[in-house]
């Protein structure tokens, strides 16, 4: 069942993704974030931001990122405006996210009350995080900070989670535990 519910998803990206490259490639399709101005892409553009749509993805599931630090990039490349990208981003992320929720709870190692506790917690400073980043951004009177937000993000993630990993595999060495892959399919 777990392997079918995750390769049901296989075949409607392909599908949507097939629909709107054709879209973009016709110039049927404009960004919403770009106004009316109809998009028209080359085919090589196309495959480009598919395969950095891709290559985001593996990285996000391998490392548990969820993608989004990959694509905020991607999409400031695109010439989609700071706010559109940071907030489809942190939506990528969430959806990813609430993926892996969804797989923890079915292998019972989902801890419901952590876990309110931490949603309690993300809100608030997601709350706080907003009104201090649109009072800087009035005082301002430029949203580019949101890219500097974004690249600081980004940076003090990945600090964090390589001296996390790091500190995890010295220990497993130090106590000589295995460090292979765990059985998806083994209930506890």
């Amino acid at each position: 069942m777990f392997w079918i519910l995750n390769s049901l998803q296989v075949p409607f990206a392909l599908s949507v993704t097939l629909f709107e490259a054709i879209c973009l490639c016709n110039g049927k399709r404009a960004i919403a974030s770009r106004g009316k101005e109809v998009t028209n892409w080359k085919l090589y553009q196309i495959l480009l931001y598919c395969s950095c749509g891709i290559i985001a993805g593996m990285v996000g599931g391998l490392l548990g990122l969820g993608g989004g630090f990959i694509l905020g990039p991607l999409f400031l490349e695109l010439g989609v405006p700071p706010q559109v990208a940071s907030a489809t981003s942190t939506f990528s992320m969430a959806f990813s996210s609430s993926m892996s929720v969804v797989e923890y709870y079915l292998l019972n190692r989902f801890p419901v009350s952590y876990a309110s506790y931490f949603v309690l917690v993300a809100t608030l400073a997601a709350l706080a995080g907003q009104h201090v980043v649109r009072r800087i951004i009035a005082l301002l009177g430029r949203a580019s900070i949101i890219i500097f937000i974004l690249a600081l993000t980004i940076f003090v993630s990945a600090i964090s989670l390589g001296g996390v990993g790091i500190a995890n595999m010295v220990e497993k060495l130090e106590k000589k535990e295995y460090m292979g892959f765990e059985n998806l399919c083994h209930h506890y």
